[in-house]
């Protein structure tokens, strides 16, 4: 990891610079447009960052003051561990700062969370035309046999 960049818990002051990192994620996936994230979702989103009901949490990279990734996490309990796992949810590096390490600090930080809380499997998934990304995952995890199925209902 790059010593110039500091990976922290998100705080409430950081909305305004969260929000353009959110939207660039959410644009990456195809969400944007007629087919964008609604406001309320980003905002229940944001709101369950700061909830300590909810099993979702948030970390930020941070670059000379400014926030340049994400990555949003959280814990559930599964049916072959006694503890929780940890699914990473959302992870984002904003485009001037890709390959400066902000990718591997943040998926590095969730396992520190991780361990912290006792949980001993992260896990994540990615569309399999993202071979970027798929780079760095190569790296630092292993990669399931699994398929992923889904269906709105």
């Amino acid at each position: 990891m790059s010593d110039d960049i500091q990976v922290r818990a998100i705080r409430r002051e950081d909305y305004d610079a969260w929000l353009p990192l959110w939207q660039g994620y959410n644009a990456f996936y195809g969400r944007s447009g007629e087919t964008a994230v609604a406001p309320e979702i980003t905002a229940a989103t944001w709101g369950r960052f700061f909830d300590a009901y909810e099993p979702l949490w948030a970390l930020v990279a941070a670059q000379e003051g400014r926030l340049v990734g994400l990555v949003h996490y959280l814990f559930h309990r599964v049916t072959n561990r006694v503890e929780p796992v940890c699914y990473l949810e959302d992870l984002f590096t904003a485009e001037a700062a890709r390959g400066r390490g902000v990718g591997r600090a943040l998926i590095e930080a969730v396992y520190e969370e991780a361990k912290a809380a006792g949980v001993t499997r992260v896990y994540w998934q990615t569309q399999e035309t993202n071979a970027t990304a798929m780079r760095l995952y190569d790296q630092v995890a292993e990669k399931s046999d699994f398929i992923v199925y889904g269906r709105e209902v």
